[in-house]
């Protein structure tokens, strides 16, 4: 898998004096079914999250408050996208290398996954992932 599928996803926006909403639909903002949603919040300055890649899972990542990074990688390129706004979020699809980090005060992170947990989705040694991604 190469860097070339993921990308920023602009979600509807309904602008209302009383206050905004921004929506997700499966297969029609997003290009999976949603299986699992979860959420990354009150993380310590300068500590990071991720550090691994799923063999099949994908998912969708937005900045419900405050901002962060997330670092993509195929093997052979990098990529950071900064996320900040409720209303676009970061389509990673499977075989990607990600890590988040750069997340400020109060930032909260919402996960859509395509997939299940499971424990041998994921790959969490980088070498590891470098020889996955040669096969």
């Amino acid at each position: 898998m190469d860097l070339t599928n993921s990308k920023i996803i602009d979600l509807p926006k309904i602008l209302d004096k009383r206050g905004n909403l921004s929506i997700i639909e499966q297969y029609k903002n997003i290009p999976f079914k949603i299986a699992r949603t979860y959420w990354i919040y009150d993380v310590p300055g300068g500590e990071k999250r991720g550090g691994h890649a799923y063999r099949e899972n994908e998912e969708f990542i937005v900045a419900l408050s405050g901002s962060f990074d997330v670092v993509l990688d195929d093997g052979k390129n990098r990529k950071t996208f900064s996320l900040n706004r409720s209303y676009y979020g970061l389509y990673v699809p499977k075989g990607l290398w990600r890590e988040m980090n750069n997340f400020s005060t109060n930032s909260l992170a919402l996960v859509l996954a395509s997939r299940p947990y499971d424990a041998d989705d994921y790959i969490y040694d980088y070498q590891s992932f470098l020889k996955y991604n040669e096969e």
